[in-house]
C-alpha cells in the first residue's frame, strides 16, 4: 500500500471479511459476510434474534462443516424448526442486517417483553461507549470492525464482540451471553455505531430494554422503540446523549433517588 501524502510505501493490517453460510440440516439458511471467529456465538446469536429458536435450549450445538466457513444449526431433540420459514434468499452483507423484516408489525410478534428495569443513570450510560472502545482490541489495529456489548446494570460488562458487521458483533455479543444464561435480564447493548432498526429489532427479540449507540439512531429504530417501550439512547458520550425513548429507565441528574452501584435508583 501507499500512503499519503508522502507517497511512501508501507504494509498495513486489514480487517478480514469472508462469507460464512448458516445451514440448517443440509438447507442454507444465510450467506453472513463476517470476521472470522466467535462462531458458535454468532451462530447463536444469530438464531435468537432471527427468531429462528426461542432459546438457547432449542440449540444443541454448532457444527462446523470442516472448512471453516459453512457451518450448521443443531436444534435440540424434539425441536422442529422450518428451515424455509427462515431461509434467506440473498447473502446478507457486513453492513446489511435483517432487510427482510418490513414493519415493526413483524417485531412485535417476536419481540420477549421488556423488562422494567434496569434503571441507571445518564452518566452511568455516558461512560459505557468508552468502555466498549477499550475492548475493542482488533479495532486498535486495523481500525475497521464494529463493536458490541452488552453490560450488567452493575457496570460489569457481560459479553463483548467485534466484527466488520455491525449486526454479526450484535449477534456475537448476545450469542455469547446467552449460551451462559437466559433470559437476559435486565442489561444495557451498547454499539459502536448507528442504531439502525435492525439493531433494535435483534435487541428486542431477546428482551434487551436499554439500547445505547455512539451515534444517531434511525426514525423507525427510534419508532420500534416507542412501540415497544425500549429506552433507546443515541449520540452517546460523557457529556451527555440523546434519549430517543425512555419509559422511566434513565435517572437524570436532577432527579432524586439512592444509588446502586450502576448509578440507579433502588
Amino acid at each position: 500500500m501507499v500512503r499519503w501524502p508522502d507517497g511512501q510505501r508501507a504494509t498495513d493490517v486489514l480487517a478480514v471479511e469472508e462469507p460464512m453460510e448458516i445451514r440448517l440440516g443440509t438447507v442454507p439458511l444465510a450467506v453472513l459476510m463476517r470476521t472470522p471467529g466467535l462462531e458458535a456465538e454468532l451462530v447463536t446469536g444469530f438464531a435468537l434474534t432471527e427468531g429462528i429458536v426461542l432459546a438457547p435450549d432449542e440449540v444443541a450445538g454448532v457444527e462446523d462443516l470442516g472448512d471453516g466457513d459453512r457451518y450448521r444449526l443443531v436444534p435440540a431433540e424434539g425441536v422442529e424448526i422450518d428451515p424455509e420459514q427462515f431461509r434467506r434468499n440473498t447473502y446478507t452483507t457486513s453492513s446489511c442486517g435483517v432487510c427482510g423484516k418490513a414493519s415493526i408489525d413483524a417485531v412485535r410478534i417476536t419481540a420477549r417483553a421488556l423488562p422494567a428495569g434496569p434503571h441507571v443513570a445518564v452518566a452511568f450510560i455516558g461512560a459505557l461507549p468508552a468502555r466498549l472502545r477499550a475492548a475493542q482490541m482488533v479495532f486498535d489495529v486495523t481500525g475497521g470492525l464494529h463493536g458490541a456489548a452488552i453490560f450488567e446494570a452493575t457496570g460489569e460488562m457481560a459479553s463483548v464482540a467485534e466484527d466488520v458487521g455491525r449486526h454479526n458483533a450484535v449477534d456475537k455479543a448476545i450469542g455469547a451471553l446467552a449460551q451462559r444464561r437466559w433470559p437476559l435480564g435486565e442489561v444495557i447493548l451498547v454499539v459502536s455505531g448507528r442504531i439502525s432498526f435492525e439493531i433494535t429489532q435483534k435487541a428486542a427479540v431477546v428482551g434487551i430494554p436499554i439500547v445505547a449507540g455512539v451515534s444517531a439512531a434511525t426514525s423507525l429504530a427510534a419508532d420500534l422503540a416507542t412501540d415497544l417501550g425500549m429506552t433507546l439512547c443515541g449520540f452517546v458520550r460523557d457529556d451527555g446523549l440523546v434519549v430517543y425513548h425512555d419509559p422511566g429507565r434513565l435517572i437524570s441528574p436532577l432527579e432524586g433517588g439512592a444509588s446502586s452501584p450502576g448509578g440507579g435508583s433502588t
